[in-house]
C-alpha cells in the first residue's frame, strides 16, 4: 500500500473515538436557559479544556471513565472556582460572588433537577393539581375508569420508565434530606430575591431567576404523597393482575414460596416472610436481631410493596418499626442495593445485609438519614451517640 493511502487511512481514522473525544451534552438546562457550572453551559455544552493548556488534551489513551471522572470532578462543592481566572480568586467580592453562586445552584438544582422531572412522570401539573390521565395509561387512552381499559393481557405489560422509577425510590430515600436542606436555606434566605448574576455569565448562558424555598417544600410534600399513593395502588392493581392470572402474579408467588422454603432448609430464623392478603404483591418482612450483633434481640418489620411491572419497576421497602439506621430514612423508608434486580431473593438478601452491615465504607448514596449519617462518619464521639441511639431503638423494638 502506497505512503499516501497510509496517510489517508490515519487521517480518516484521527475523526473517530477513541482518537476524537466522544462528544458530551448537558441535558439538565430547563431547555437552555439554566447554567449548572462555569463548565457546563445552559446550551449543553461540557467544557473540558482538552484542546487547550498542555497535558489537559485528549488522549487516545483515556476512554469513557475518565469522561465521567471529570464531569463528577466538576460538580465540586466550589463551582466558582472552575472558571479559569477564578481558581485562585479570594478577595472578599469574590468570596461574596462564591456563596451565592453556591445558593442559586443548590435552588435550581432542587427545582430543575429534582423536582420537574418527577412532577412530569407522576402527571403533576403546575400549582399542584394532576392530570387526569393515569401516569401508566397507554397512548390514546381517555383516562377514563372504565371496567374494560384495566384489563390487561400477558402482551400489554405497560411500559416502564426505569429511570423515573429510579428517581422515585431516590426521592424517598432523600426526601428528610431535601426537607432539611430547603428549611436552612428558608430560613436565611428571602422569598423572591433575585439570583445575583456571576461576573463570568454572559446573556444566554446564564442562571437567573429568584428563590421561593416556601413553593419548593410544597411541591417535595406533594410528590412524596404522590409517590407513595401510587406505591399503594400496587396492591389493587395487582391483584387485578392475580385475578386476570398473569404470569407476573404466579411468578412472584413461585418466588415467594421458594424463598420461604429455602430460608427453613437454611435454618435462617432471623427472616420471617408473609404475603399480606394472599397478595403476592405485598410481602411482610420481619427480621430478628442476630445474637451477638449490634441488633441483638431486635424485632423489626418491614412492608415490601411490588409492582406488578416488577422488575422494570423495583419493589420500594418501608421500615414499620421505629429505627435510628443509616440506611432508613427518617419517613422510614430503606436504602438498599441488590446485586440483581430481577428476582426477589436478591431483594432479600440486600435488605439484610443493609441492616446488619456494622462497618460500611462511606456511601454518599447511602445518606438517607442526615443525623445518623453525621453520627456514624464523623467523629469517634459521635460514632458512640449513633451506636447508643441505635440500641435505643432496638431495645424497644422488642417491647
Amino acid at each position: 500500500m502506497r505512503y499516501q493511502e497510509l496517510k489517508q487511512i490515519q487521517q480518516g481514522a484521527d475523526l473517530y473515538y477513541p482518537a476524537k473525544p466522544p462528544s458530551v451534552q448537558a441535558l439538565t438546562t430547563n431547555q437552555g436557559r439554566c447554567r449548572f457550572n462555569p463548565n457546563i453551559y445552559a446550551s449543553g455544552k461540557v467544557c473540558f479544556t482538552w484542546s487547550g493548556e498542555p497535558g489537559e488534551q485528549w488522549s487516545s489513551a483515556q476512554g469513557l471513565e475518565s469522561i465521567l471522572i471529570s464531569i463528577q470532578s466538576l460538580l465540586s462543592n466550589n463551582p466558582y472556582e472552575n472558571e479559569p481566572g477564578y481558581d485562585n480568586a479570594h478577595t472578599a467580592k469574590d468570596n461574596v460572588w462564591k456563596v451565592s453562586y453556591v445558593e442559586k445552584i443548590r435552588h435550581e438544582n432542587l427545582r430543575i433537577a429534582v423536582i420537574e422531572p418527577l412532577e412530569s412522570s407522576l402527571g403533576i401539573l403546575p400549582y399542584g393539581s394532576t392530570s387526569k390521565v393515569a401516569d401508566r395509561a397507554p397512548e390514546g387512552d381517555d383516562g377514563d375508569d372504565d371496567e374494560d381499559d384495566q384489563t390487561l393481557s400477558q402482551n400489554d405489560k405497560p411500559i416502564v420508565d426505569r429511570f423515573a422509577d429510579l428517581r422515585k425510590r431516590r426521592f424517598l430515600w432523600y426526601f428528610s434530606s431535601y426537607i432539611q436542606t430547603i428549611d436552612a436555606a428558608d430560613s436565611d434566605i428571602s422569598r423572591k430575591r433575585r439570583f445575583q448574576r456571576m461576573p463570568f455569565e454572559s446573556q444566554g448562558n446564564t442562571m437567573d431567576g429568584h428563590f421561593d424555598y416556601p413553593e419548593l417544600r410544597r411541591r417535595v410534600v406533594l410528590l412524596r404523597e404522590k409517590i407513595i399513593c401510587e406505591t399503594h395502588n400496587w396492591l389493587s392493581e395487582g391483584l387485578g393482575v392475580k385475578k386476570q392470572e398473569l404470569s407476573i402474579a404466579s411468578n412472584l408467588q413461585r418466588q415467594y414460596e421458594q424463598i420461604v422454603e429455602d430460608l427453613k432448609r437454611q435454618g435462617n430464623f432471623a427472616v420471617d416472610l408473609e404475603l399480606v392478603d394472599t397478595n403476592p404483591f405485598l410481602w411482610a418482612f420481619t427480621y430478628f436481631g442476630r445474637p451477638m450483633s449490634h441488633l441483638d434481640g431486635g424485632i423489626f418489620r418491614f412492608k415490601i410493596y411490588i409492582s406488578p411491572s416488577f422488575p422494570e419497576e423495583q419493589p420500594r421497602v418501608f421500615v414499620e418499626t421505629p429505627v435510628f439506621h443509616i440506611r432508613v430514612s427518617r419517613e422510614g423508608v430503606l436504602c438498599y442495593f441488590p446485586r440483581k434486580t430481577d428476582e426477589m431473593r436478591y431483594h432479600i438478601e440486600a435488605i439484610v445485609a443493609a441492616l446488619e452491615e456494622e462497618s460500611p465504607p462511606y456511601d454518599p448514596r447511602t445518606t438517607v438519614h442526615p443525623e445518623a449519617t453525621r453520627l456514624f462518619w464523623g467523629s469517634l464521639e459521635g460514632r458512640k451517640k449513633y451506636n447508643r441511639a441505635l440500641r435505643r431503638s432496638v431495645e424497644k423494638s422488642a417491647e
